[in-house]
């Protein structure tokens, strides 16, 4: 794992930088749904984003979605930057109240979290690994989160890949709605050794 840097400031998402070796700088700002509509459409009906479940989803569907996100008490939604240009988007839920509702036992601290990749013809190596990353410090700039909780598509090997290496433990498959679902959990003190300063890979 490359070693990250974080501001010392980054206590809050308005000022938060996470400074990753061999990528860049990575930071977040606070998702504008109708300003962001268009890119947000191009990203989340990519065939990459086929577990995003919105391929089909037009600029106006994006839109609404994402403000009924920000306008959630207990959901929220940021654009990623990269290098100051966007690159990611994150959603932050609380998950006794959103996603996983009497899914499974919740505890004080749990936050909820989504991360998706922007499309690129031009992959920087280690990227993903690196949002993964500066997306799990920022959730834990907040003091008040114990663990970070994840339900990705039970076929989605590649990031199910991605959580082990920052940390995430498979609690086991659980059945919502629109997927089967890997339950998994990262408490802070997993995410900091699985990505302290020679960790394995």
């Amino acid at each position: 794992m490359s070693e990250f840097r974080e501001s010392p400031e980054s206590r809050d998402f308005r000022d938060f930088r996470l400074t990753v070796a061999g990528v860049g700088e990575l930071a977040v700002r606070p998702l504008d749904p109708d300003a962001d509509a268009a890119l947000l459409h191009g990203w989340v009906t990519h065939p990459k984003a086929v577990f995003w479940l919105m391929q089909d989803a037009s600029v106006e569907q994006v839109a609404a979605e994402y403000r009924s996100i920000v306008e959630h008490p207990h959901h929220d939604a940021f654009l990623g930057l990269h290098d100051g240009r966007p690159a990611f988007l994150v959603e932050r839920y609380d998950p006794a109240r959103v996603e996983l509702v009497g899914l499974y036992e919740a505890r004080p601290g749990d936050v909820g979290m989504h991360f998706l990749c922007a499309p690129s013809d031009r992959p920087v190596h280690g990227f993903t690994r690196a949002v993964i990353t500066a997306v799990m410090a920022f959730l834990l700039t907040d003091p008040a989160v114990r663990r970070v909780v994840v339900e990705p598509d039970l076929r989605n090997a590649a990031v199910h890949a991605l959580n082990a290496a920052v940390g995430f433990e498979p609690a086991g498959p659980i059945a919502k709605p629109e997927k089967e679902a890997l339950l998994s959990f990262c408490t802070r003190e997993q995410f900091a050794a699985a990505t302290a300063p020679g960790a394995s890979q």
